[in-house]
């Protein structure tokens, strides 16, 4: 296998990888370990394992497998410094809400948030939400001041709210630019302001397939210097077309790398690889080696290292 272009990546947002689904409530060490050794031999040195959206009790117990696989790894303690939650505070209707179920989305709850790290002995490091929803503000401020990170993604946003949610400690955007049903309004759209609030970052998902290269060329020029490269992987990154699963999802990966929800056209995840985002940036002319490596590496290094759970000197 051809040496990644760029090593040392870090990914804010994997939902698994090499066939193996993080959000399987029976995830076992030895799973997670073939996972994260397949991501090593693609550059990743780091990366934010990602639940999605489900009720309480499945979050949980997906999250407390995950937990337990980490700790009895080989590579989770030095691959995995926390996890991601993407949800459910998210908005559900559709377009906004994705894949996710929007029958288990919520407004966002700082005591289920509570509930579900307690056990842990790892921490959710990055929570996604949308911040229209009520109670979202002061979770948002709640994280800034545990210096746990707030993302924006699956909103419908105004840009009062966008600005009010950066205002209240909001530091990155979800997969900007997805998530979002057509049509949006011209100057007024929940992605216009994200990209126009310099206090928030933005993850982009460079497949060519979340996003055209031409519109990503648009996106990143808005977002210079705050731009960060995500996977969105799910169990078919690094994996054959065929069936996988996220979570309760059945989903299926063609031979283009598109990954949709089964017998459907909506996209659920990726089979990206955080080296082929890097790669493909650099083969459609719209960063240079630097400013890839800056994209998938410091930039969400920058980011983890506010949280003190993780140093890339580790």
């Amino acid at each position: 296998m051809a040496a990644p272009l760029i090593a040392g990546l870090i990914d804010l947002q994997v939902n698994g990888y090499a066939g193996v689904d993080f959000n399987d409530a029976g995830l076992s060490a030895e799973a997670l370990d073939h996972a994260l050794a397949a991501m090593a031999v693609d550059g990743v040195a780091a990366c934010l394992p990602t639940v999605i959206t489900a009720a309480p009790a499945a979050l949980a117990a997906r999250l407390g497998a995950l937990d337990r696989a980490v700790a009895a790894s080989a590579l989770g303690p030095r691959m995995v410094p926390g996890y991601h939650l993407e949800g459910p505070f998210l908005n559900p209707a559709p377009g906004y809400a994705g894949c996710h179920d929007p029958r288990q989305m919520r407004d966002p709850d700082p005591t289920l948030l509570a509930a579900l790290q307690a056990p842990l002995a790892r921490p959710i490091l990055l929570v996604t939400l949308a911040p229209e929803r009520p109670g979202a503000l002061a979770l948002i401020r709640e994280l800034a001041a545990r210096n746990r990170l707030a993302a924006i993604g699956h909103t419908a946003a105004d840009p009062v709210t966008i600005e009010a949610a950066a205002a209240a400690g909001a530091v990155l955007s979800t997969h900007l630019g997805n998530a979002l049903p057509s049509p949006q309004p011209k100057f007024t759209s929940p992605l216009m302001a994200q990209l126009a609030e310099d206090r928030l970052s933005a993850s982009f998902i460079a497949d060519g397939i979340h996003i055209p290269p031409a519109a990503l060329r648009v996106l990143l020029r808005a977002k210079a210097g705050r731009a960060i490269l995500v996977t969105d992987a799910t169990a078919a990154a690094a994996a054959l077309p065929g069936r996988y699963r996220l979570g309760d999802l059945a989903i299926a990966r063609d031979g283009d790398g598109r990954v949709t929800l089964l017998d459907s056209d909506r996209l659920a995840g990726s089979a990206l690889t955080l080296a082929g985002a890097v790669s493909n940036l650099v083969a459609w002319g719209l960063a240079t080696e630097a400013e890839a490596r800056a994209m998938a590496r410091d930039r969400p290094a920058a980011l983890l290292a506010r949280t003190g759970a993780y140093s890339s000197a580790a």
